[in-house]
């Protein structure tokens, strides 16, 4: 039982190999290469007996079991088979339709690429012609070089076409001359000639008309030469290596060989005197700006620059003789047009651009050999207009100074502002020094601000001394005739417009008056300050002196009378205010208010005056005094005056009392005894004689020194006695004559005889002169 149980086992165990393996046969079979199958069925039939027929058992349930797979594919992609089939049998038209386009394109385009084709082997064709004609043609340059005369047409070579020429014409043409084209080439070559001449002078042409366009270039470059900016730059540039000459030469070159050398050298000549006068002709604009001048002498200078060039690099094209001639005649049109042109200029900077441009303009052209000494003439001419365009500058700016000064004393704090006035103006007082802060100086802001602006007006004086080649004396006797011209004309001027202005009253005046005596002081330090800048000393035989005290002393002259004549301006407002009542019974027994007002006035008006010169108060004082004496004299004598009663008289002698107690007061101080009232002298005793009535005396001592009514005239006593007269006849009521008594009949036959005599003294006096 056991063994059975065993073998069954055994057989069991067997029959699990045996499945196994042939497992892993078919495996094999399906995995491997069909080659290789071979070896895989032949261990099937190595096994145990009847182990093939299981194997192909298994292998039939294999291929069973791979069939149903391959039906359920096949079943579940019939579908989709069946709709591919249906739209392939949809596009096949399309498809068709697609290939006929395809094919009648390829069809035109095999017929265009024919056509293309034959056009491509046609280029070919003549891009092989045109290599070899070029190759023939360099064959025939190195060969016959007489076969060019399309070298005429490069500049580089007209000297070897000349040559080529030549020998062609001397050599080898008569060698072959029975040839025809030879006595072609002959015929030619006089042509070619007259082209090449042509096209060298067309090529001068063009250098001419582009030489203008190098000036400026030109000129940078010479000015670096001759001022030795750039150290030896001379040696290594020259004008060549900035423009281009060569059309020059060849062209020189060409009519030489050609034996019209002549020809060429008029022509030049001819064509740079031209360009000479265009070079020379200014903008009209010129004046404007610095850069028009700038541009004017850059081409001038870029002109004689190459001429100069011209002169040395070429031999006999330019002489000596004719580059002065064009000199000479652009120096007298440079000149003129200098002298216009500057004349035009405002601008005092503008000038000195000029001035400079000018400089430079010299030193450059006499480093080229050039005489340039009328040019340094005109500089005294533009230095002339130089300093008239100062004054015309500073005289605004003086101007502008007494416009903004307000004519008071200058107020000091402190030390500081006390320094700030004197470093500015050479001021020193010692009284003043010793005052305490605050404090003022007696001049007004203007003057230091026009001292300052005389050194300033020296300095730009100066700048146009620089570069000039002068001596230190003669640019000190330039600084002083020029300062002398400011304070003698502008300076000068400025101070009597200022004088002569309406608001400028009687303190303004005296303030001016004031301000010039400190100008007058400061003089001297405007000497040491021309001597500072010149180091020339002002002891120095012919030195120029200024003239600074002359025209401050003018201008206080002025003031001084323009004091005089506002006072008695003044004075004729207040004798306006006048309202006598001149027939009058009595007196108000008090002087009239108008007097009074202008005694105050003038008493106020002198007190101002302390600050002046002691002679210029007393003599404004006398002037007023006399003034207002002879217009109360003619107040006396008016023609308009008809009559005039004994109380207007005694009222208005109240009034010429007020007048002699102001005279004996001492209004300004300095007048000597009763100098003052001897102004009203004349009215005194024109007065007392009527007041009196002292007629008898007058008449007796007429005449004598000694006479107590000298300086009584017997037509004004007897003016005003007839208007005394007049009264007496012509009132019928409230008069002093109105009741006629005997001593009044007494005193009319007095006044008949005293009237009868003094006709009399006045004929006499008549018929004497």
């Amino acid at each position: 039982m056991n063994t059975v149980t065993i073998r069954a086992n055994m057989a069991e165990s067997e029959s699990l190999e045996t499945v196994t393996e042939h497992e892993r046969i078919l495996q094999e079979i399906e995995s491997t290469d069909t080659a290789c199958v071979g070896p895989t069925l032949r261990s099937v039939y190595d096994d145990q007996p009847n182990a093939h027929k299981r194997f192909m058992e298994k292998l039939d349930a294999r291929i069973r079991n791979h069939d149903r797979e391959i039906e359920k594919m096949c079943n579940f992609h019939h579908q989709g088979f069946v709709d591919a089939i249906t739209e392939l049998l949809k596009v096949r038209a399309d498809a068709e339709k697609l290939m006929g386009q395809v094919s009648d394109t390829n069809r035109r385009l095999q017929d265009a690429g024919r056509e293309v084709t034959a056009q491509t082997e046609e280029v070919i064709r003549c891009r092989i012609q045109q290599r070899n004609m070029a190759t023939t043609v360099e064959k025939l340059q190195l060969c016959i070089p007489g076969e060019t005369p399309h070298l005429c047409k490069n500049l580089s070579v007209y000297y070897s076409a000349l040559k080529t020429m030549e020998q062609l014409e001397n050599i080898y043409i008569p060698r072959v001359s029975q040839y025809r084209f030879c006595q072609i080439m002959a015929e030619t070559l006089p042509k070619l000639r007259e082209e090449i001449k042509e096209i060298s002078m067309s090529d001068l042409k063009d250098f001419l008309e582009s030489i203008r366009k190098h000036s400026d270039k030109i000129v940078t470059w010479a000015r670096k030469c001759f001022f030795n900016l750039v150290g030896f730059l001379f040696k290594v540039l020259t004008a060549q290596d900035l423009v281009d000459f060569s059309p020059v030469y060849r062209c020189l070159h060409i009519y030489t060989v050609l034996g019209d050398r002549e020809t060429f050298e008029n022509y030049y000549r001819k064509q740079r005197k031209k360009q000479a006068r265009l070079v020379l002709q200014p903008q009209s604009n010129m004046h404007e700006t610095v850069e028009g001048y700038r541009k004017y002498f850059n081409q001038i200078v870029g002109f004689f620059v190459v001429e100069d060039h011209i002169l040395h690099a070429t031999q006999g094209l330019v002489t000596r003789a004719f580059t002065d001639e064009l000199w000479n005649m652009a120096l007298s049109k440079i000149i003129a047009v200098l002298r216009t042109h500057s004349s035009y200029c405002s601008d005092p900077d503008l000038v000195l651009e000029l001035k400079n441009l000018i400089v430079i303009f010299a030193d450059t052209l006499q480093g080229y050999g050039f005489p340039v000494n009328r040019l340094f003439d005109l500089l005294f001419e533009v230095r002339d207009q130089y300093n008239e365009t100062l004054l015309k500058k500073w005289a605004l700016v003086f101007r502008d100074i007494f416009e903004q000064d307000n004519y008071s004393p200058i107020p000091v704090e402190n030390e500081e502002e006390y320094k700030a006035v004197v470093s500015r103006f050479p001021f020193h007082d010692a009284e003043i020094e010793k005052q305490q802060f605050p404090k003022k100086l007696p001049m007004s802001q203007s003057v230091p601000q026009i001292y300052s602006q005389v050194k300033e007006f020296i300095y730009a004086s100066l700048k146009f001394s620089e570069s000039l080649h002068r001596s230190s004396t003669e640019i000190d006797d330039m600084l002083r005739k020029s300062t002398n011209l400011l304070l003698t004309r502008t300076l000068s001027s400025c101070l009597q417009n200022l004088i002569k202005k309406p608001h400028i009253g009687l303190t303004e005046l005296v303030q001016i008056i004031i301000n010039t005596t400190h100008l007058e002081y400061a003089c001297k330090y405007l000497e040491d300050f021309i001597t500072n800048i010149t180091n020339v000393s002002p002891e120095t035989v012919h030195t120029t002196r200024l003239y600074g005290l002359s025209t401050f002393k003018d201008a206080r002259h002025a003031a001084e009378g323009e004091i005089y004549t506002k006072l008695n301006q003044k004075i004729d407002e207040f004798i306006q205010l006048a309202d006598y009542e001149w027939g009058m019974a009595e007196s108000d027994g008090r002087a009239s208010g108008y007097l009074m007002d202008l005694i105050n006035f003038l008493r106020s008006t002198f007190q101002v005056f302390t600050h002046l010169p002691g002679k210029v108060a007393q003599t404004a004082c006398m002037s007023a005094c006399k003034h207002l004496a002879t217009s109360l004299m003619q107040m006396l004598l008016d023609t308009e005056l008809k009559q005039i009663s004994m109380g207007a008289i005694q009222q208005f002698n109240l009034d010429v009392i007020q007048c002699e107690l102001f005279a004996s007061s001492e209004p300004v101080p300095g007048f000597q005894g009763d100098t003052l009232q001897l102004a009203f002298i004349d009215l005194r005793q024109l007065l007392d004689l009527f007041m009196v009535w002292d007629w008898s005396t007058y008449l007796a001592d007429y005449g004598q020194p000694t006479s107590k009514y000298l300086r009584v005239n017997p037509s004004t006593a007897l003016a005003l006695l007839e208007k005394y007269v007049v009264m007496k006849d012509t009132s019928k009521k409230n008069n002093i004559f109105s009741q006629f008594r005997k001593n009044d009949r007494d005193k009319q036959k007095l006044i008949e005889t005293v009237v009868k005599q003094l006709r009399s003294l006045v004929n006499g006096m008549s018929q004497h002169s």
